[in-house]
């Protein structure tokens, strides 16, 4: 089955009050095609789950100055001022989480776990309202696990069935992600034809993807730019 679909197309999988999974850390392996394309919608009250908010002016962070993020669950805000600002205001709901706690999460909402056991945050303001229980003499708190309406992912390379492969570090949360969505987008910079890339290097199989659409970015130094 051909998953590959024209960018615009994707608008309507969405819908108000979704929870969305977003891969990326920091702007390397965020779909920004993908959050352009929300953009477009009219759809607001979401929960974005990621590591971050974007970056000023770039990926969630436009999601964020149109006013359609209700609640960010996260681990890295504080590079976003507005975000912070917005949050001592009582304007956005946050709900930090830390990184590896983050991650976990993720994987448990993919593997039908339903939550985990952690002494990370133990004794924190973090842990407030959790369910602590003490193993083998040591305090650990109790984590659900995080699942998603729709996951948006990006990927370095697919085939037409939806077969992805990363790019070192770019792969960072998308792989967890895909399968913790009920819906998967893959964003990806090259689509190629089934059979043409090698089964050792897939990452994700395309089992776990929905669609598949083609980047309008690409990397130039340190800078993202709309390239198509």
């Amino acid at each position: 089955m051909d998953k590959v679909i024209e960018s615009h197309k994707i608008r309507t999988l969405f819908k108000s009050g979704n929870q969305i999974l977003s891969g990326g850390f920091g702007l390397s392996g965020t779909a920004l095609t993908i959050i352009d394309e929300l953009l477009e919608t009219d759809i607001t009250d979401l929960t974005v789950v990621s590591n971050n908010l974007g970056d000023l002016g770039q990926g969630l962070h436009k999601l964020f100055i149109q006013g359609k993020i209700k609640k960010a669950i996260g681990s890295f805000f504080s590079i976003n001022r507005e975000a912070v600002i917005a949050w001592s205001k009582g304007e956005l709901e946050i709900e930090l989480l830390p990184q590896g706690t983050l991650a976990e999460a993720i994987r448990c909402g993919g593997a039908g776990i339903g939550g985990f056991y952690t002494k990370t945050a133990v004794g924190t303001e973090l842990a407030e309202g959790k369910e602590e229980r003490v193993i083998d003499g040591e305090r650990y708190i109790f984590e659900k696990a995080i699942k998603g309406d729709v996951a948006i992912i990006k990927a370095a390379k697919a085939d037409r069935l939806g077969n992805l492969v990363y790019h070192t570090t770019a792969r960072n949360f998308n792989p967890t992600m895909a399968t913790a969505g009920k819906i998967v987008i893959a964003e990806v910079d090259e689509i190629v034809e089934v059979g043409d890339l090698d089964p050792e290097y897939i990452v994700t199989p395309h089992a776990y993807v929905d669609y598949v659409v083609q980047s309008k970015y690409s990397k130039v130094g340190s800078e993202y730019v709309e390239s198509r």
